[in-house]
C-alpha cells in the first residue's frame, strides 16, 4: 500500500500522473505513478520496473505492507 509519510494513510491520496510502460506490446516493463495528498498537499512518485525487479518511491510517499496508522 502507497501511504503518505506526513498524514500516516492513503485515504487522501490521489494518483495525478500514471503510466504504464509495454517493451514489446505485451508485459508490463514499468508502472510510475504520481501521488499527491488532498490532506496535507505531499507529493510523492512510485516507479516499478519489471526488468530489475525494483520499485523506487521519491517524495513524501512510502510502500508499506503494514496496515496505515490512520485508516
Amino acid at each position: 500500500m502507497i501511504t503518505c509519510t506526513n498524514c500516516e494513510t492513503a485515504q487522501f491520496l490521489q494518483i495525478t500522473q500514471s503510466r504504464v510502460y509495454f517493451e514489446d506490446g505485451e508485459m508490463i516493463n514499468e508502472i510510475s505513478e504520481t501521488y499527491e495528498c488532498t490532506l496535507c498537499g505531499a507529493t510523492g512518485q512510485y516507479v516499478y520496473d519489471e526488468d530489475s525487479d525494483e520499485e523506487s518511491i521519491t517524495g513524501d510517499v512510502e510502500h508499506t505492507t503494514e496496515r496505515p496508522k490512520y485508516a
